[in-house]
């Protein structure tokens, strides 16, 4: 952008943003700027603005458009209360209730925080005489989707970046049907921020007379807890105890270990494993409160590689068997398993906690409810293992896929259940689940809950570990090996400019080395299926997020796609062996096919991709 649009820029919006500190940092960036004639710290901050992605809004937490601050924050709320109204019309007056939670996210030196864009988004909703709950204290972002349904709330807005870095933060939008909003209320949505009357605050907002609701805020957490156990429990520690008797159980059960990743989930898991009749687990001690700091993880983000390392260590040390993990806003689980003989670790993938809870959830209801004439189905994302679908047609339930994301994976299963099913599972492999009917979007909270007691009745009653009873699933629907992972590639351009080459003016390719293509199927614009008589998919279509998918004639399905939160060029790898193949086989012929289409497709090294 030209300095001089830049600075004119920079200028409108220090007339507007009501953030002492950010406009005392705006202001000494462009006395910099002026005297150095370097406009590169300005220009980021300013000469693009954040839309709604995946998870709604998230970026650094900083001033400028490009960034989400105090401003930015009243621009949206005032944006989604205008766009309520228009599109509710007639019930004007009538709305339900906006649901508001936030996590301990902050940035000491903006004093910018999570709590305080909560309470901006109050005000906002006040002054526009719209009824407001603001959760007390941090919360898991579940509690905000279950709030919207359970209080026919008219949305729902959780303040949190989830298990990004430190420095960000984001604003996630739930619609009154407790889904993460997608389209037309997405576009719709920032249409109307975007409007000149919203992008100036309308009044002054005083946070200092907002406070948080704490009546509603624990009535609510009684009924999350008694819906989740009566919904997703299956007593199972309290049968075992009666069967095997309690010394029985606790000598042979698995000991757990859990770690809220400095997050907000720990006393709600807790709360969660008492409501369920089970004992308490040991914590992390370094990781077990809130800390914005995250000062043990650079990514708190429990996929990444060493997140769970101090977790480890201490259940190494405590005699941990199975450690259970949530991301900072307790959305995610990651489980770990360890060898009693050998003391080595399996960190289970998210499609193999998927698969476990998937056949867990059918064997404890699922199959009751078709064996007493119901129908049952589970979803999961494109992008996930299709191990799932394998067993749904092993055993007679049904097996829906979507698009990535959990708004679309909470959409299809309410479609569904419209449809007379009841939704079990639904789940994406960057583990993200949600077990049973009571909410619509991913919660690590309960899954924490329903994994244990999985792992209690494989230990007490099978008399397996988690790995060996995971490897009986594979011989029974099949040997499904994935290899997933990602390039950090900071360049939009980039990933477009390699979309495109994939594309190859619509003609694609047959290919890949020695590996023939038999199906193609491109969720991008226009779209393209080859498996579908008139080349159109059923899913779908994203301009600013599209997905190639490759099914090879060995069985192997390649995806490709870009993060929709962060510079991640992602990649999703799957071959499918049939039961009774060693997995050792099936495991060498997938790494040597990634190489080949890693290398052939995406060209790390031409293109600049990013090794993590």
């Amino acid at each position: 952008m030209d300095p001089t649009l830049l600075k004119n820029v920079a200028l409108e919006w220090l007339s507007n943003d009501p953030s002492p500190e950010c406009r005392s940092l705006i202001q000494s960036l462009l006395t910099t700027a002026e005297g150095t004639g370097d406009y590169s710290t300005l220009s980021a901050m300013f000469s693009s603005r954040i839309t709604f992605g995946t998870a709604g809004l998230r970026s650094k937490m900083s001033p400028g458009p490009s960034n989400i601050n105090d401003l930015i924050i009243i621009q949206t709320a005032q944006g989604l209360i205008k766009y309520l109204k228009s599109y509710h019309g007639q019930l004007e007056g009538k709305l339900g209730p906006a649901i508001i939670g936030y996590d301990h996210r902050k940035n000491q030196e903006l004093n910018i925080s999570s709590k305080r864009f909560g309470q901006i988004t109050k005000a906002v909703f006040t002054h526009h005489s719209i009824p407001t709950i603001l959760l007390d204290g941090y919360v898991p972002t579940p509690l905000v989707p279950f709030a919207v349904k359970e209080l026919g709330g008219c949305c729902g807005v959780m303040v949190t970046a989830s298990h990004n870095p430190k420095y960000d933060n984001g604003y996630k939008l739930y619609w009154s049907d407790g889904c993460q909003i997608t389209e037309p209320h997405d576009s719709g949505i920032q249409s109307s921020i975007m409007q000149p009357s919203n992008l100036k605050p309308q009044r002054s907002y005083d946070i200092d007379l907002v406070s948080t609701d704490v009546d509603s805020t624990s009535q609510l957490l009684s009924s999350y807890y008694a819906k989740i156990k009566e919904g997703m429990s299956s007593n199972i520690y309290s049968s075992l105890t009666e069967k095997y008797g309690s010394e029985v159980v606790k000598s042979s059960g698995p000991k757990l270990v859990y770690t809220a990743m400095h997050g907000v989930g720990s006393p709600y898991v807790s709360r969660v494993f008492s409501s369920y009749g089970l004992p308490e687990f040991m914590t992390v001690p370094e990781q077990n409160d809130p800390d914005s700091e995250f000062p043990t993880v650079g990514f708190p983000n429990p996929e990444e590689k060493g997140a769970l390392d101090m977790s480890i260590h201490h259940a190494d040390k405590n005699r941990g068997d199975v450690i259970l993990a949530n991301d900072p806003d307790a959305d995610r689980l990651a489980v770990a398993e360890k060898d009693r003989e050998s003391g080595e670790w399996t960190v289970f993938k998210g499609d193999q906690i998927g698969v476990m809870l998937g056949r867990w959830m059918w064997e404890r209801r699922g199959r009751g409810i078709v064996e007493g004439g119901g129908k049952v189905a589970m979803c999961a994302s494109a992008v996930s293992s299709k191990m799932l679908g394998a067993m749904a047609k092993e055993e007679g339930f049904r097996f829906e896929e979507t698009l990535t994301g959990f708004k679309w994976i909470g959409r299809r299963a309410g479609e569904l259940r419209e449809e007379g099913y009841r939704v079990l599972l639904g789940y994406e492999e960057a583990i993200g689940f949600c077990c049973g009917e009571v909410i619509s979007d991913k919660d690590g909270v309960s899954g924490a809950a329903v994994f244990a007691e999985l792992a209690y009745w494989v230990y007490v009653d099978q008399g397996l570990t988690l790995k060996q009873w995971l490897n009986g699933l594979y011989q029974k629907y099949g040997e499904f090996v994935s290899n997933n992972g990602y390039f950090f590639c900071y360049d939009p351009a980039v990933v477009m400019s390699i979309i495109d080459k994939m594309r190859n003016g619509g003609k694609y390719f047959d290919k890949v080395g020695k590996y023939e293509v038999v199906g193609i199927r491109d969720l991008g614009v226009p779209g393209y299926d080859s498996s579908k008589a008139d080349k159109v998919p059923t899913l779908p279509l994203s301009a600013s997020s599209p997905m190639i998918s490759v099914t090879f004639a060995n069985g192997t399905v390649a995806q490709f796609r870009a993060s929709g939160t962060e510079p991640k060029f992602k990649y999703y790898i799957e071959m499918a062996g049939k039961p009774g193949v060693k997995r050792d086989v099936v495991e060498q012929e997938l790494k040597e096919m990634v190489e080949v289409l890693l290398e052939e497709l995406l060209k790390p090294d031409e293109n600049g991709l990013v090794r993590p």
